[in-house]
Formats: structure tokens, sequence, C-alpha cells
């Protein structure tokens, strides 16, 4: 498929810019500039045949878009968190694949090892995953355990200095081509530890999944575990139980939360030039009230979006956002883009279902972004919960 230009104009109704610093802006700007250069050109190719682009590894290593809230003495960039989010945003505007391979290596591979990890842990791993020199992958959710992680039926026994570890996990972004594993398991008296684990140790497989409509350019697969030996010093030594995982995910769902917007504000750049230039019954269908009524109900809920996801960043940076506020932002964010993704498909007609548009990709992409890291009903009873302090879960 011949590369088309891309044209994408960021929407700023509200003068957004003007609360963001100049090093934020100068960081967007140089993922902008990379997705346009890098990804924009060849992804729809990588999607259509289901690929993994292997080359954005190190592209996004050196971009800094791996661990970029780590400090810069374990090689992340050591920036804030709304540089984060804006990071996170361009890469999902050019693609939710691209983002989750971000996401995943730094709020769930290098964070745990950062905050839960011994010295000589951050030492040996952070530096080369910051880099992109290795991939990780995450390993919380098991085959019969998605939204109940609390159940996880992956365990490990001791054996002198080693621990033997059984089990699997699925849904896994990133396995097929990763260098090192955080997984989670069940201790022999049965807490949740995290322990790292690389490729190469006998018993440890990462069988690839095939056959997705969505996230087809992102790399999934299972983490299998056949009697793996991991030596004892490769156990996270900083937290036993959910909350380690969890802080994880919390983690991780700050920057969904922006890299959907990321996917919203493509969908609706697109639907906005493309209904200046298609002419129906005489005249450009960006004429018409009905067309008027989509674009202008998707930049409410774009602006809405940006600024819930602004005053969430500055609560970041401050320490002070809660897991049920970062739970609110990665809801709205999945169901506002999900919405808009299907009105600008429509508006674009047949041409919206073709990989000459990006729209389409999106809209499947986001059926994945809106289950993982927590559904939108887990995220719905999560901010219930916050409200009325009644636990719907149980």
């Amino acid at each position: 498929m011949a590369s088309k230009t891309d044209q994408f104009k960021s929407p700023d109704y509200f003068q957004l810019d003007e609360l963001l610093t100049e090093e934020q802006k100068l960081v967007r700007e140089s993922v902008r500039s990379y997705v346009k250069k890098e990804i924009s050109p060849i992804i729809e190719d990588y999607a259509q045949k289901a690929l993994f682009p292997e080359q954005i590894v190190s592209q996004l290593g050196e971009l800094g878009c791996f661990g970029p809230t780590i400090p810069s003495e374990y090689g992340g960039g050591g920036l804030d968190y709304i540089s984060y989010g804006l990071m996170m945003q361009e890469l999902e505007r050019g693609d939710s694949g691209v983002r989750s391979t971000a996401s995943v290596q730094g709020s769930l591979v290098m964070f745990p090892i950062y905050q839960f990890g011994s010295e000589e842990q951050r030492k040996k791993y952070l530096p080369r995953l910051a880099s992109g020199e290795w991939l990780g992958c995450f390993g919380l959710t098991e085959p019969n355990h998605g939204s109940d992680p609390s159940n996880m039926l992956s365990r490990f026994t001791e054996d002198g200095d080693q621990v033997i570890l059984n089990g699997s996990k699925m849904w896994i972004s990133n396995a097929p081509f990763s260098k090192i594993a955080v997984v989670w398991a069940r201790d022999e008296q049965g807490e949740i530890r995290g322990l790292i684990l690389e490729r190469g140790m006998e018993g440890f497989s990462t069988p690839t999944t095939h056959g997705k409509w969505s996230l087809r350019a992102s790399a999934t697969g299972e983490l299998v575990f056949d009697n793996v030996r991991v030596p004892k010093s490769n156990i996270l030594p900083g937290v036993k139980g959910l909350k380690g995982p969890l802080s994880c995910l919390t983690k991780a769902r700050y920057g969904i939360a922006w890299g959907t917007i990321g996917a919203a504000m493509d969908c609706y750049d697109t639907a906005l030039r493309y209904s200046m230039e298609r002419e129906q019954f005489g005249k450009a269908i960006g004429g018409f009230q009905l067309q008027q009524k989509k674009l202008a109900e998707m930049i409410t809920e774009i602006t809405k979006a940006q600024l819930l996801n602004w005053r969430l960043g500055v609560l970041m940076n401050e320490g002070r956002a809660t897991p049920a506020q970062v739970s609110m932002a990665k809801r709205n964010g999945c169901e506002i883009a999900s919405m808009i993704a299907r009105e600008a498909r429509q508006m674009l007609g047949g041409m919206g279902i073709t990989g000459e548009y990006p729209v389409m990709r999106h809209m499947m992409n986001l059926e994945s972004v809106i289950t993982y890291e927590g559904t939108h009903d887990i995220h719905l009873l999560i901010t219930g919960m916050d409200l009325t302090g009644l636990n719907a879960f149980k």
C-alpha cells in the first residue's frame, strides 16, 4: 500500500496549550514528529498483515518513550507525568498497539522494578529496558482470571536458592518479543509476589496469540511456566499482595487515559478533513446539519477529556492522584474515543472501512483498549465503590 502523507492537525478548542510548559510541548512535538515520520507511513500495512514492527522498540527507546518518569540515573527520562501523558497521546494517535508497547515497558515492567525491586535489579534491568535494548512484558491476567486477579492460579515453591514456578498467563502484550517478564504468582504461603523471568529459562515459553481483529500491529502472546527455575534474587523484594500489580495498573491506566484521546483526535481530524472534501447533493457533507452535529459532539468530548487528563496529570505530579481518579479518566477516555471512532467511521461511509483511512483500525484497536487494564464495567464499579464505600465486586 502506498504510504500517504500524515496531515494530522491537533485540535485545541480551549487553548489548553497555554496550560503546558515549554518542555511539555517540546516532548509532545518530538513524539508527534516521530509518529508522522516513522509510524503513519507503515502502520496500515503492518496492521493489515498482523505483524509487529520490531524496529519501533529501539526507536521508542531512543526517543525516551520507555519509562519517561523513571529517574535518569536508571536510564529513564526523569520527566513529569503530563509529559508522559502527552507522549502516550501522540503514540496512540499513531496506533494503540504502538502506545501499548510503550505503556507495558514503562508502567508495567520498569515501574515495578524501580518501585519494588532491589538496587541490583534496578541497575541490571532498567537501563536496558529504557534504551530499548530489551523489551519486557507483564504477566498478571490468566486464562480463567481476568478482572479477578486475586484468584490467580500461578504458583511457585522454594527449592534452595531458587523457586519453581508453574502456571500460565494470557493476553500478554509484547510477550512474543520480550527478553524479560515481570510475573505475578503465589508463594507457598499464598502471598502474591513479583518475579523477573528471563527468556531462555528452561520451561518458560511465550506462544503468540493469532487471529486478533484488534491491536493487529501489536505482539500478543501467552506466558507458560512449566517447572521454571527462577533464582530467589529475581523476586521483587519490596512488595507482597495485590498492591504490587494494582499499583502498576494505576500507572498504565493513566497512560491509557491520555492515549485514547490521541486515537479520538486522529478520528476527529480525519472526519473533519473528509467532511470538507467529500461532496454529496451538490455540496461538501460538512455543510449538512447531522454531520456538523457529529463533529461538534466529537470536539466537545475531546476537549472535556483533555481537561480531565491535564488536571489528573497535575495531581499525579503532586502525588495526590487517587487510583479511583485514574480509573475514571481511563474509562472516560476509552468510552469517548470508541464513540468518536464509530461516528467518524459513519461519516466516511464505505471509505471508513478501508485501510486508506485510519478510522477502522482505531475503532478495532479501541475494542481491546476498552477491555484491558480494567474493563468499562469494572471501572464503573471502582468509581461506585469510591462514592458509596460499598464493594459491588463480591
